[in-house]
């Protein structure tokens, strides 16, 4: 039977498509406060700019199209014997704009939340303060990302992938955010070969098996080769 694949995704492996990271100068997160648009608190003092700003990045993301770096990973899911599974901490859809699956760890932009019921419905291009949830009426619609300070979705099925794979790999991601940052640890604790592809060094390069150091649209279509050219 075909090794099991974990990949992590962080926000590196969509920069290449116009959707920049937390630490891109002018980007959309360098016009605003953290707190103020990804807290549970930020949300509550103002919603009108936590929506604000998620409209805009809904339409960044609906604009959006997958790099060479996504669409290698579909086929990898696609062409590879075993099970391909990817995590991914975005919210931008580019996976399955691919044709990939993947498990939002950190929702989407595609689906909103009923903070009262915990409804979920696809979401508008444009939300509101005051937007009612189609099932329970509560006017208490939510963008359907998770927030500093909110659990992950997912996470026992994350971890029960991360305890049986043989291979694991992170692409475009910090290594600063928990629980994601200990993906790595988990996965080699269960005797699977790590690999690391991403601009720099991150915060848990040291854990890593491999380091595969370039821009994701490079080096993960040639990752993604070298694995199925071995099958």
């Amino acid at each position: 039977m075909a090794d099991k694949i974990v990949i992590l995704t962080g926000a590196g492996i969509s920069a290449e498509s116009g959707l920049g990271t937390f630490r891109d100068e002018g980007g959309l997160w360098a016009q605003h406060r953290i707190e103020d648009v990804a807290t549970p608190q930020g949300f509550a003092r103002d919603p009108a700019l936590a929506h604000r700003f998620y409209n805009m990045r809904r339409a960044e993301a609906a604009a959006a199209a997958p790099n060479a770096a996504h669409d290698a990973l579909a086929q990898l899911q696609r062409d590879w014997p075993g099970e391909v599974v990817i995590v991914t901490q975005n919210v931008d859809g580019l996976h399955e704009k691919a044709g990939a699956r993947a498990i939002h760890m950190h929702g989407t932009l595609a689906t909103a939340l009923c903070a009262a019921c915990a409804h979920r419905w696809d979401s508008p291009s444009e939300m509101a303060p005051g937007a009612s949830c189609p099932a329970c009426h509560a006017p208490a619609a939510r963008p359907d990302v998770v927030w500093f300070g909110e659990m992950p979705y997912h996470m026992d099925e994350i971890s029960d992938h991360l305890l049986d794979c043989e291979i694991f790999a992170a692409i475009g991601t910090s290594g600063q955010v928990y629980p994601a940052a200990g993906f790595v640890q988990e996965a080699r604790n269960s005797g699977a070969r790590t690999v690391e592809m991403n601009l720099r060094d991150s915060d848990t390069s040291h854990a890593f098996d491999d380091h595969l150091v370039g821009p994701a649209s490079k080096v993960v279509p040639r990752w993604v080769a070298g694995l199925l050219n071995s099958r």
